[in-house]
Order: structure tokens, then sequence, then C-alpha cells
């Protein structure tokens, strides 16, 4: 590869990590040709894109952003290092990675490491707590909802009370007939 074909594959991926404020590093070493085009099959099929770099690509690249990845040279980019890009969701990309283990009944590919909107995660160890963080849109939808409860609280009661106090008022009525 020549200079000018890794400084536009640093620009490249750079812009990548702009575009996208939550990707994860992934270890997919070990596992046959035919087991990380599945996996990349499943990233894709999820909405998420699974790319392998160099890590002195992926360093450089992450040094031209404003946000400090040293933390990431040392535990992260060491070895073989899949990037999986996700644009909307922070927790996507660690349902993916342990649906594929599960479906593989394996422990790759290895969590190496994320960012998920500039706060970082290091180690295998964080990745159930990752899969168990709300999306954004999970989020919204929670806080919608319990800005609607109190509301809808409110319309069922009078709605029931309509109904009895019309059977009250009906049955009064009935009872000065007689």
């Amino acid at each position: 590869m020549t200079k000018q074909e890794k400084t536009q594959v640093i620009s490249d991926l750079a812009e990548r990590f702009k575009e996208n404020s939550n990707f994860y590093f992934a270890d997919a070493s070990g596992l046959s040709v035919a087991e990380i085009n599945g996996f990349r099959e499943l990233c894709f099929n999820k909405g998420l894109e699974y790319n392998v770099y160099k890590n002195t690509l992926i360093r450089k690249a992450l040094e031209t952003l404003d946000t400090d990845y040293s933390t990431f040279d040392e535990a992260v980019l060491k070895g073989f290092t899949g990037i999986i890009f996700s644009k909307e969701s922070g927790n996507l990309p660690a349902k993916a990675i342990k649906e594929f283990r599960k479906a593989r009944g394996g422990d790759r590919p290895i969590f190496k490491g994320a960012s998920i909107d500039t706060d970082l995660f290091i180690g295998n160890d964080q990745l159930d707590a990752l899969s168990k963080l709300k999306s954004k849109f999970e989020l919204i939808g929670d806080v919608i909802m319990l800005l609607q409860s109190p509301a809808k609280n409110v319309i069922s009661s009078l709605q029931s009370g309509q109904s009895k106090l019309a059977g009250i008022l009906k049955t009064l009525s009935e009872r000065e007939e007689a």
C-alpha cells in the first residue's frame, strides 16, 4: 500500500468515525473466512457495518478526532482489529456479537473496546453491560410513556366516573317515578 493510499484510508476512516458516534472494536481472529462472512452478514442485516483495518491506520485516524482515544492504544489496538460501525444504536453491535457467539457456541469475536457517544468501554467483560444499555430511541420512548401516564390515568378516571355518574342519575330518576 502506497503512502498516498494509506493517507486516503486514514482520511476515509476518520470521516467514518465522525459520522458514526458509536463504534466497536472486535477481534475475530480464529474464525474461518466463512464464519467472518457470516458475522458480516449478521451485521449488515442489523444495519451495522463490519470492516477490518490495520491498527496503525486506526490509531492515526483516531488521532485526528477531538476526543482522546489514547487509552485504546494499549488495550484495544493490538492484534486483529475489526470495527463495527453503528449510526444510531449504541447497544446493537454488542447484541450482534452476543447473538453470533450464541449461534456458534463460541467466544469469538472478542469484544475489545467501544466508543459510544465518546464514552469509552474497554474489555470483553463490558459486553454484557453494553448489550443491556437502552438505545436513545428506547429511552425517548420510556420518557414519553412516563409523561403520558398521568394524563391517561386522569382521562380513564374521568371516563369511568362519567359512566358511574350516568348510572347513579338513571337509578335516581327511576326511583322518583316509582
